[in-house]
C-alpha cells in the first residue's frame, strides 16, 4: 500500500508541473531594422535569482517561445532577455489567484532595443498554439 501511495505522490508531483501556475511563457518577434523578421536568432531567458538559462530560437516569423518553470513564488522576480549583445530586464507580474489564464510576457526585439508590450502576450500566444495544431 505504501509504495502505491508513493507512486501516486510521485504522479501528482509530475503533473503539477504541467499545469499554468507552473509555468511563465516568455514569447516575442525579432525583427531587424527595417522591421522584417530575423529567422534562426538564439534567444535566452535568464532567472537572475538562480541564474538558470531557458533558450529558444526564432522561427521564419520572428518568433520566440520560451517556457519557464515558475511558481507563485516567483512573483516579482527579475528575468533577464537577451539576444546577441542586446539585453533587457522583466519583472514577472502575474495574479496569484488565478490558476487557470497563462502567465507570461511578450517582448519584441525591435531593430536593436527590446520594447515589451504585456497586454499583446495573451493573443500572441493564442497565435502560436492554434498555428501548432
Amino acid at each position: 500500500m505504501a509504495a502505491l501511495l508513493g507512486v501516486v505522490l510521485v504522479a501528482d508531483a509530475t503533473w503539477a508541473e504541467h499545469e499554468v501556475y507552473y509555468r511563465y511563457t516568455v514569447l516575442g518577434y525579432v525583427k531587424d531594422a527595417r522591421g522584417r523578421p530575423v529567422r534562426g536568432r538564439e534567444v535566452t531567458v535568464v532567472r537572475d535569482k538562480t541564474g538558470f538559462s531557458y533558450l529558444g530560437e526564432t522561427d521564419a516569423a520572428g518568433l520566440y517561445v520560451i517556457v519557464i518553470r515558475l511558481g507563485d513564488e516567483s512573483l516579482g522576480e527579475q528575468l533577464t532577455v537577451r539576444s546577441g549583445e542586446t539585453t533587457a530586464k522583466v519583472t514577472v507580474q502575474f495574479d496569484p489567484g488565478n490558476k487557470s489564464d497563462e502567465r507570461g510576457t511578450r517582448i519584441d526585439l525591435d531593430g536593436g532595443r527590446f520594447v515589451e508590450r504585456t497586454a499583446w502576450f495573451a493573443s500572441t500566444l493564442r497565435l502560436f498554439l492554434g498555428a501548432k495544431r
